[in-house]
């Protein structure tokens, strides 16, 4: 059982994107929500230059047994800060994220050139990350829920599917008409499916 929840938004480092869901958990763990910075609300850090560092922050703060709740880019930063840290993370729940895997295949639409235009002065390291985390996806043996939409062309329902298939103890659940915001949209939906996921043993 984890005894915190950190949540982690999306490139645009929205944390009041998770508050819908995370004032309707009833599970006993701390609710923390992490937010990137120099992103949305959070100040930026003269220390944190990349991907990397943003990394090393999330893995800083998993020092009790932890389940990691991310959306979209920030399901990246959950999947490679649960392969640094395998024995602490507990549970993952992602929601329409790449997960590190090659979307090109998949049928997603590129979300770069529209989130740079619309968020000029937000620093690019979401939006130049190339790494291919697939051949390390099947090491983790966690507990892994996937949340998608049937109507989100940023990350479609392939994507989903992929990240399934590689995850070893991943079940991928659909919601219907479902965006990239299904979170927030579906929250009175979403919240009961993770709190039952955060019983689950690996």
């Amino acid at each position: 059982m984890p005894s915190q929840l950190l949540f982690l938004p999306g490139a645009l480092g929205r944390t009041e994107l998770w508050e819908p869901v995370a004032n309707r958990l009833t599970h006993p763990a701390k609710k923390i929500h992490f937010g990137w910075p120099g992103f949305g609300s959070t100040p930026p850090d003269p220390q944190v230059h990349g991907m990397d560092d943003l990394v090393a922050k999330v893995v800083a703060q998993i020092d009790q047994p932890t389940a990691l709740i991310a959306q979209s880019m920030g399901g990246v930063i959950a999947i490679r800060a649960a392969l640094e840290k395998p024995g602490l993370v507990t549970h993952l729940i992602l929601s329409v994220t790449s997960g590190g895997i090659d979307m090109r295949g998949l049928g997603a639409q590129d979300w770069r050139p529209s989130f740079h235009e619309a968020n000029p002065s937000l620093p690019r390291w979401f939006s130049t990350y190339q790494e291919d985390l697939t051949p390390s996806l099947p090491e983790l043996c966690i507990p892994t829920l996937l949340l998608w939409g049937d109507a989100d062309p940023i990350s479609p329902i392939r994507v989903g599917q992929r990240l399934a298939s590689l995850l070893p103890l991943a079940k991928l659940h659909i919601f219907s008409g479902g965006e990239h915001d299904l979170v927030s949209a579906f929250a009175p939906n979403v919240a009961p499916l993770i709190d039952a996921h955060l019983i689950k043993a690996a």
